[in-house]
């Protein structure tokens, strides 16, 4: 008896690493269904598009991959962000076969099953215990929560994608011990929300091993550095109980490195963007935070051209970037969102002006990072590579998430292998990565 042809599906995932997590889960339960990935829209039976909907350009861009895979393929399924609004989907292309938003998995399963059932075959239905990874196999996202109990004026998540649900600290841990044991070298621990972990459900605690594990954010890192894996802690925000964190720092439980979303420092700003956290006293903490641990990375985001910016609330930005030093930075020029709050602030900064100010910020963040990474020439950095070249690959160095940070290029004489954590010693810097050669394995 000949065996019916596994059902193909073609996939495509866009915006941040939390709905690259919702890829990911999706895939995994429809390999173990017994489906295919297809690599082409048009050798497809059917096209998955996850989208995202935080800003009008990320719409452009989803409704540009629905329109594709609509013209490649023809029947397409939407999920993710944009979906949770779907009618300007709808208007666009009426011929999808199925929307809904984030984190609804069995909405879209249920869309495939009727689209395209599922062909049983005890052969091809076998999965890697740590699901399918849509990142390099020696790093993986570690989504510990959903949603976000914010309300940032300038923001539509929690709109979105509701408030927040965190996951019991021991689901948590066992897909991260999974993954360390399927090869996994580095978990980037990320959320909307990271710091604010468990304060839904009442910090509860759940067994693991032989012990009980509260959801805290400390608790969390403290455990998850026992796996010996690097552990990253991204999208946190500055409350209080951060400065705990820099303890399992020190102790090289988890990686010297925080991801702080400041977005600005001038009082009347945050106000307006309703920033959760103390931001006044953030300086302050940062140069503890300093002199505790003295190898702390910090990267963070800023919006320029927000509503009601005058030009000393961004001077004050720049003073205060100067006085920071942080050590990377991301900068975004403000957008109005359908929906969001600060739409109704009035008091628009004229786009020629947001430009102005955005390059200003990058010249002069530029000057930072440089300086910054100027210090680590002549040191010993651990490298973990991402890509193998003949003679350098291309790595990160402790202070350097993938995908948004720099790089560390190495030579070394003996091929290198991708996952590898080796010991460069820095010979030069320039403005955002570093260029050295292996003193170790």
């Amino acid at each position: 008896m000949q065996q019916a042809a596994a059902p193909k599906v073609s996939f495509v995932s866009l915006g941040c690493p939390k709905a690259l997590v919702d890829s990911e889960r999706i895939i995994t339960r429809l390999r173990a269904e017994g489906y295919e990935l297809a690599r082409k829209h048009d050798g497809a039976d059917l096209v998955i598009v996850n989208t995202c909907g935080f800003l009008d350009s990320a719409k452009q861009e989803s409704l540009g991959a629905i329109g594709e895979a609509m013209a490649e393929n023809g029947k397409v399924i939407v999920t993710g962000c944009m979906g949770a609004e779907p009618e300007q989907i709808e208007a666009a292309y009426p011929g999808v076969l199925s929307i809904t938003g984030p984190q609804q998995y069995e909405s879209v399963l249920d869309a495939v099953h009727r689209a395209l059932p599922p062909v049983h075959n005890p052969h091809l239905d076998l999965l890697p215990p740590q699901g399918i990874k849509l990142t390099p196999r020696h790093y993986a996202y570690l989504k510990i929560s959903e949603g976000c109990n914010n309300r940032c004026s300038f923001c539509i998540i929690p709109k979105l994608r509701g408030d927040l649900v965190s996951r019991p600290a021991n689901d948590v841990l066992r897909e991260a011990e999974k993954l360390v044991t399927a090869g996994v070298k580095e978990l980037l621990v990320i959320s909307q929300d990271t710091s604010a972990y468990g304060v839904d459900i009442k910090y509860a605690a759940s067994a693991w091993k032989d012990r009980e594990v509260r959801a805290r954010f400390f608790d969390l890192a403290k455990e998850l550095g026992e796996f010996g894996a690097w552990v990253r802690l991204q999208y946190v925000y500055p409350y209080p109980h951060v400065d705990e964190v820099i303890g399992l720092m020190t102790q090289g439980k988890v990686l010297p490195y925080l991801d702080i979303p400041f977005q600005h420092a001038s009082p009347g700003i945050l106000k307006a963007m309703k920033r959760p956290a103390a931001q006044d006293k953030t300086l302050a903490r940062i140069k503890q935070w300093r002199e505790q641990c003295p190898e702390l990375t910090l990267r963070s985001t800023f919006i320029v051209g927000f509503p009601g910016e005058t030009d000393s609330d961004f001077a004050y930005l720049l003073d205060w970037l100067e006085e920071a030093e942080i050590d990377r930075v991301g900068c975004f020029k403000y957008e109005p969102v359908a929906g969001a709050p600060s739409n109704a602030l009035g008091n628009a900064v004229p786009d020629a002006i947001k430009q102005e100010r955005w390059n200003a910020l990058m010249a002069r963040q530029q000057k930072i990072s440089a300086r910054r990474l100027k210090r680590k020439v002549g040191t010993r950095q651990q490298v973990i590579i991402d890509e193998v070249g003949p003679t350098v690959s291309k790595g990160r160095s402790k202070a350097d998430a993938p995908g948004i940070d720099g790089a560390v290029y190495v030579s070394s004489r003996r091929p290198l292998r991708t996952g590898e954590i080796v010991t460069a010693k820095i010979e030069r810097a320039d403005e955002y990565d570093l260029h050295g050669s292996v003193a170790g394995f």
